[in-house]
């Protein structure tokens, strides 16, 4: 299901992301062969311990692509990408089935990403992203299946449907993170996260950031 995020993610160079959505995938798959009714099962860890880590995956995958969205710093986002799964990591343990444990970070992280958009909207006197092709066939449709996704984590999951509407959820969550993930560069080579130093070390760039070679 997160294929197409995580091959988006990798052409565009945002390989922390790719590597969150590699993580949940990983991890919703095994949590899932686990949690089939009948013999047929397959568990590669604990059931409980596979259940945290998808349910985790799942909260910091959409922690990190809103984090995206809002173009932050580098180092802010990765400030705040490490404090929301630090969040999410306690929340998930107090309460694994909690809406709140769940939407409550994820809630703050579009608060921070609804105000660097103003901000930028304010900046240069224009809306931002300025493509209304952005807004009609990439944020309006991820948009739309991010709030189907929260309506059914929030208020349709019940344990006589949780198989599918769970399924249903990762599908959805999947599928508006290929939407919502913002393009790369102009500047930037497709799939060009890395360059090479005269120490034949292969490293990526990251953004302004001083590049230190080892001697």
């Amino acid at each position: 299901m997160f294929l197409a995020p995580i091959t988006l993610s990798v052409y565009r160079c945002l390989l922390v992301e790719a590597s969150v959505y590699a993580y949940t995938m990983f991890f919703s798959t095994f949590y899932h062969a686990c949690d089939q009714p009948g013999d047929a099962v397959l568990c590669i860890l604990n059931y409980d311990t596979l259940q945290y880590c998808d349910f985790l995956g799942s909260g910091v995958s959409i922690w990190v692509t809103i984090l995206c969205m809002a173009r932050l710093k580098a180092s802010l986002k990765y400030v705040l990408l490490l404090l929301g799964t630090l969040v999410f990591a306690m929340s998930l343990q107090l309460d694994r089935r909690g809406a709140w444990n769940m939407m409550g970070p994820c809630l703050f992280a579009f608060v921070v990403m609804v105000t660097m958009w103003v901000y930028r909207c304010g900046h240069r006197r224009h809306c931002y992203p300025t493509s209304w092709q952005r807004w009609v066939f990439y944020l309006l449709p991820g948009i739309s299946m991010a709030a189907v996704a929260i309506a059914i984590y929030t208020s349709m999951m019940t344990n006589d449907n949780y198989y599918y509407t769970h399924s249903i959820w990762h599908m959805l969550l999947a599928g508006s993170t290929a939407f919502l993930l913002p393009p790369r560069d102009k500047h930037a080579e497709p799939w060009a996260c890395s360059q090479k130093l005269t120490c034949h070390y292969q490293i990526c760039k990251n953004h302004r950031e001083e590049l230190y070679t080892v001697t």
